[in-house]
């Protein structure tokens, strides 16, 4: 039976279709016969409790030049039938965790909602990793820069971020004793006011930081390793990384085992985790990427087995 498969995304007019996985489950799904509906950037609102969205049918071709087409916008009322795509890259500021209020309101009315909205406010992508600290490096959180210094002294080499960041922005690796320490603990933490993450620098990012997705919590065979180019110690592919394929190792699934019956029980149905050598650094929810890369590498149709579990999931319902 198809479906009526809406997408909160950023704007679809400048997406690069060649690398958005948001794109690549648009593609899919018109493929089966699902309808789509755009979400207009802003759209959603709550009428007399009921979760709305300002929509546009959309459809979709995997062509550079003209990817998309839109119809007319018209209001509707989510509920039964209807599969809500979550797509909206992060930062996850308060617009965003509203947005996910008025989503847990069209899962109460019977939407499938990808990933749960719940979880979507429940998951920062930076602390979720330390839910499994078996996991993880050595990694402190705080808003003392004396706590971090002490941290950078201990461990040496670090690597330290906000919690709110994407794409390797504002990502910032510091030796003890360097003479920019203070004014990168300042920024970070802007001032003691927020939140900032330490972590031992691994080495093996040299090699690439591995993104491991995991479709109901089973992971895909294959990995991205987005390897840092340059000067750059960043493997992002947002900030000019490689993204080599490769098979998972016996500790990538042993990873995935660790977290991904956590992400099923909690509705968190398609996620990216990122793995240097043998440790998880983050757990994404929200947004996650490198579906297109994986299947052009491997011949994969990464977003057909994403769709069985979605159509299996909505027919439940």
């Amino acid at each position: 039976m198809p479906l009526d498969i809406v997408v909160v995304m950023d704007p679809i007019g400048s997406i690069r279709i060649a690398k958005d996985s948001t794109f690549a489950m648009l593609l899919e799904a018109q493929r089966r016969g699902h309808r789509l509906w755009y979400v207009d950037p802003g759209g959603l609102a709550v009428d007399a409790g009921r979760a709305v969205a300002t929509v546009a049918p959309l459809s979709v071709a995997d062509d550079p030049a003209h990817w998309f087409d839109l119809g007319a916008p018209a209001r509707l009322e989510l509920g039964p039938g209807h599969v809500v795509l979550m797509r909206k890259d992060p930062p996850v500021d308060s617009e965003f965790i509203h947005d996910t209020q008025v989503l847990s309101l069209a899962a109460r009315a019977g939407a499938l909602v990808v990933n749960d909205p719940q979880g979507l406010r429940d998951y920062n992508e930076k602390l979720a990793a330390l839910l499994f600290p078996q996991c993880c490096p050595p990694t402190l959180v705080t808003r003392r820069a004396s706590d971090l210094k002490a941290f950078v002294a201990e461990h040496g080499d670090t690597v330290l971020k906000p919690l709110d960041g994407m794409g390797g922005r504002s990502i910032f690796r510091l030796s003890h004793g360097d003479a920019n320490a203070n004014v990168i603990l300042e920024t970070l933490t802007q001032g003691g006011q927020s939140l900032a993450m330490a972590q031992r620098y691994l080495p093996e990012i040299t090699g690439g930081d591995k993104r491991i997705l995991l479709i109901d919590g089973e992971p895909v065979d294959y990995c991205l390793a987005r390897i840092p180019q340059g000067d750059d110690f960043r493997g992002n592919l947002a900030v000019g990384g490689r993204g080599e394929g490769r098979p998972l190792t016996d500790r990538d699934r042993w990873i995935a085992a660790q977290v991904g019956p956590e992400m099923k029980a909690r509705g968190m149905l398609f996620v990216g985790l990122d793995v240097i050598g043998d440790w998880l650094t983050e757990v994404n929810v929200t947004s996650p990427t490198c579906i297109r890369e994986l299947d052009a590498q491997f011949g994969l149709n990464i977003c057909a087995d994403l769709f069985d579990v979605i159509e299996a999931r909505a027919g439940a319902r």
